[in-house]
């Protein structure tokens, strides 16, 4: 067994993960923490999350003497935390034996100027930012099995990149037209903690964060190209719908984009072909990527649609991915299937 350590056990992430390392059979859940000043420390976690009710876990309050006890009495850490505290944390954290899988944007991208511009502030750990791999499991299981710090993407790169990926690769996009990603998110993605413009009674499905997401310098960072990435906040719980529409390289058949998918996930049992768009309801509360497409071969424009659950596969259930990854597991090993 593992010892698995929780760090932002609260949110919505955290719960999530706290239930997936509960189900998991080579998996000990050794400890769940908040933050110092957290409202939710000392409660178990059960009393915020009634579905986690038969979890005895108290939700600690971190402190730097725990920071440096996990590091060298845990196997792995997840860190469900804002980016700030991903990255101050991260040199103690990695002092030890422990692997840790960052939730947060803190080291997805090797940019630091880029980083910058994005996050609002500077980046100061190079050694952890070189150690770190991108946890896109699909995509970089040798580089994930091998790491000591794994940057799980973010909720909307992984089903744009799940997306894009099998024609970037391919080397099928026309390199003269930016790939347009639409994608919508559920209220799940702007966190657990209250806010009028995120107040179920008050969204509306409305565009945010126009011409500069900071999702949008790591969708490009991985798939090689430029984008135009513009998300959306829907009126429902859970999930993410990308749309994504792509000119393909001229005499590119439906043929060569079936063949592009069918390779790329041949064995890769949380990616799903389907033979239709899929939708929201499809993958809500499951660890699956959601894919279908159709190409206009008269004018070379594809549409590419990319269904996650943002919580899950956008989040938690990919993290978990990734430690099965580091540690030789199948991909799906805990996830319910």
């Amino acid at each position: 067994m593992y010892n698995v350590s929780i760090i932002g056990a609260s949110g919505y992430t955290g719960a999530q993960l706290v239930q997936l390392v509960k189900q998991h059979p080579l998996l000990s859940l050794h400890s769940t923490y908040v933050s110092e000043k957290s409202n939710d420390a000392g409660k178990q976690i059960g009393s915020l999350h009634g579905n986690l009710a038969h979890v005895d876990s108290v939700l600690t309050p971190i402190s730097a003497e725990a920071l440096t006890m996990l590091a060298n009495n845990v196997d792995f850490i997840f860190l469900a935390t804002p980016h700030e505290a991903s990255h101050d944390w991260m040199p103690t954290l990695t002092s030890g034996n422990a692997k840790v899988l960052d939730l947060s944007g803190a080291f997805r991208l090797k940019d630091t100027d880029v980083f910058a511009s994005y996050y609002g502030f500077e980046h100061q750990q190079a050694a952890c930012l070189q150690k770190a791999v991108y946890g896109l499991a699909e995509w970089y299981p040798e580089n994930i099995a091998s790491a000591s710090v794994v940057a799980v993407p973010g909720c909307y790169p992984t089903a744009s990149l799940s997306a894009l990926k099998p024609l970037a690769e391919n080397n099928l996009l026309d390199d003269t037209v930016r790939p347009v990603i639409n994608a919508v998110s559920g209220v799940s993605g702007a966190g657990r903690k209250a806010s009028l413009t995120t107040s179920f009674f008050e969204v509306s499905l409305q565009a945010y964060g126009v011409l500069g997401h900071r999702h949008t310098p790591e969708i490009e960072a991985y798939l090689g190209t430029p984008v135009i990435f513009t998300p959306h906040l829907g009126n429902f719980k859970r999930g993410i719908l990308a749309t994504v529409t792509v000119k393909v390289k001229q005499g590119v058949t439906s043929t060569q984009l079936e063949q592009a998918y069918t390779q790329a996930y041949a064995d890769k049992p949380i990616v799903r072909l389907r033979e239709s768009f899929p939708k929201i309801d499809d993958v809500a509360n499951t660890p699956f990527v959601d894919l279908h497409w159709k190409l206009d071969e008269t004018s070379g424009y594809a549409v590419v649609t990319a269904a996650i659950d943002n919580v899950m596969k956008g989040a938690a259930s990919q993290a978990i991915q990734c430690l099965n990854i580091m540690t030789a597991q199948p991909v799906e090993t805990g996830l319910v299937l």
